[in-house]
């Protein structure tokens, strides 16, 4: 195993001060697949019971202070700016801030055909106010971003023009962006893509570089959103997070593990070494450019469907493998490795990588959190403290046994 130095110890210390992650409201309500749901006693039914069990996730890691909210799941009115206010009372209520905005383009029927690029104007202008709605109730809630993921595509070829389609997706992220510079000047717009699903033929936003375009057309506040399950096999994320870095335009990260698809598994369950290789990305970023920890504005983000596993117990366990992994990537020693680089030493350069990422931080993890009065163990904590089977009671007691929750994945 090797020997953690007490100056690359500092180093993950410190980074772990300002490593932050938002949890997404529908992580903690029943959700599944389109096949179906499989549903949980404990899930959350009500949004001030997806934020109290966020709260609780933050008291027990500490790194958790946002919450990521789907406009349509989450507020009574999604077209009523006030209401972002109330939400973010509530939230404060259980110690925690209102996230990224989620405005929900893909749910109702009138987007079987898409939205922004629907071949019918009547809902392209529906899914731009709908937009607009949703940049209201962010400013009034005090987030700081808007994340725009759309299900836009089609499923057989000749079924619509894709350029058409992309022009009028360029003028609708053209009109967002200008509509954020006005009236929403402190919030980032984060562009996410996917290659395929639910469209099978052709996505219209299916990868980082259309993502770049569209950011491009937007303006200087637009980013790109990275969702780690978002890539077809193979895929080098590590290598767009890097080239994003350069333009700098990556805004964020959907944080999830996938083995072929989309699968939202717990962050590292299949590849944590992935994961250590996008933070050792950032981390060389910041060290190659001098610029001060965490300046580059990232916002670090879980998007997952715990469908089997429970869902606090499983948010609590990507949190905390999230944790271990930023903390590995700031073992690195960068000075070492320019040398190596500079002399073409590719093992050397390597194994620094290596050593990094198979060094035992449990005691980091353990100090950093004895020093903010939080427990050793987070995910232990959790477990031995029953208070899975007490909400599991207090919500059956409440609900009865409604089929699911509100909000999620159908």
């Amino acid at each position: 195993m090797p020997k953690l130095t007490r100056a690359a110890e500092q180093r993950a210390l410190g980074a772990l001060d300002r490593f932050t992650i938002e949890l997404p409201s529908w992580g903690f309500a029943n959700t599944g697949t389109r096949f179906g749901k499989f549903l949980q006693d404990a899930a959350a039914f009500t949004l001030d019971e997806k934020l109290h069990d966020a709260g609780l996730v933050h008291r027990l890691t500490g790194a958790c202070p946002k919450v990521a909210v789907h406009v349509l799941w989450d507020f009574e009115d999604p077209s009523d700016a006030s209401s972002g206010k109330r939400t973010a009372k509530l939230a404060a209520k259980h110690g925690v801030r209102i996230g990224s905005i989620n405005p929900n383009l893909f749910q109702d029927q009138q987007y079987s055909r898409g939205s922004f690029c629907s071949p019918f104007p009547d809902v392209r202008a529906a899914a731009m106010q709908h937009a607009l709605d949703s940049v209201a109730i962010g400013k009034s809630s005090g987030s700081k971003a808007l994340t725009m993921w759309l299900a836009d595509g089609t499923n057989y070829p000749g079924q619509d023009s894709i350029r058409r389609r992309y022009r009028d997706l360029a003028r609708a992220y053209e009109k967002l962006g200008e509509t954020m510079r006005k009236d929403w000047r402190s919030a980032q717009l984060l562009v996410e893509y996917k290659p395929f699903e639910p469209a099978f033929y052709h996505t219209d936003v299916p990868d980082w570089g259309t993502a770049l375009l569209l950011c491009q057309r937007a303006g200087k506040n637009a980013k790109v959103l990275v969702d780690t399950g978002h890539h077809l096999p193979g895929c080098n994320i590590e290598q767009i997070v890097a080239i994003l870095l350069e333009e700098g335009r990556l805004g964020g990260f959907h944080f999830n593990d996938r083995k072929y698809a989309d699968d939202d598994l717990t962050i590292g369950s299949i590849d944590p070494y992935a994961v250590f290789r996008i933070f050792n990305e950032i981390a060389q970023f910041e060290f190659d450019t001098k610029k001060a920890p965490g300046s580059a504005r990232i916002e670090y983000m879980v998007d997952q469907s715990h469908n089997l596993k429970p869902k606090l117990e499983a948010m609590v366990q990507t949190v905390c493998e999230a944790q271990k992994l930023f903390a590995k990537s700031h073992l690195v020693d960068r000075e070492k490795l320019a040398r190596a680089r500079k002399k073409g030493d590719i093992v050397g350069a390597e194994v620094l990588l290596k050593d990094a990422f198979e060094t035992d931080v449990t005691k980091t993890l353990a100090t950093w959190r004895k020093a903010r009065g939080l427990t050793a163990d987070p995910l232990q904590e959790l477990r031995k403290s029953g208070e899975i089977r007490r909400l599991a009671r207090e919500r059956k007691k409440l609900h009865g046994d409604l089929p699911g929750a509100s909000g999620g994945y159908a």
